[in-house]
């Protein structure tokens, strides 16, 4: 397990989640949230919001139950989607209208999931720890995020 300060290597997370990758988008997103919640430290919370009939549905997850709907522009999930932007939030009782799913919470890094402008959702990833998440975390998870949506087979609607 990694302690502060030290560097996760995303090349390496980035292989271990391709080498599970099958067309279907819902096995995709299970075993990504779960090699993310088992891979990356001081996590309390990784999963996947989905948009559906305007609005973010909770998708696969691993960590204690979460809103299952989240509205466009509300808390940092749905301020990601709406702005089709990535945050990382040091502290999110400072972010305006945050949604405590779960009261440990204290930072969050919301990556919305883009194909050709189509918006599919958002990974979402809590930590119980101020400032978790940085510059690395962001541009690893993106990469990720790019790897996910060019190698899974999307519905056309959820």
């Amino acid at each position: 397990m990694l302690t502060p300060g030290e560097s996760l290597n995303y090349a390496e997370l980035l292989n271990e989640c391709e080498a599970t990758f099958e067309k279907l988008w819902f096995a995709n997103l299970a075993n990504v949230s779960a090699i993310l919640m088992a891979k990356m430290p001081r996590l309390n919370w990784a999963g996947f919001y989905i948009w559906h009939q305007g609005e973010l549905w909770i998708g696969p997850y691993q960590g204690l139950p979460a809103c299952s709907r989240i509205a466009l522009g509300k808390g940092v999930c749905g301020t990601a989607a709406q702005q089709r932007q990535a945050l990382v939030v040091g502290d999110v009782h400072e972010f305006p209208g945050h949604i405590a799913c779960d009261s440990r919470s204290r930072s969050e890094i919301v990556i919305p999931m883009l194909r050709e402008g189509r918006l599919l959702g958002v990974l979402d990833l809590d930590s119980p720890e101020l400032n978790r998440f940085n510059g690395e975390d962001l541009k690893g998870l993106k990469l990720l995020i790019a790897s996910l949506i060019k190698n899974t087979d999307w519905p056309l609607t959820f």
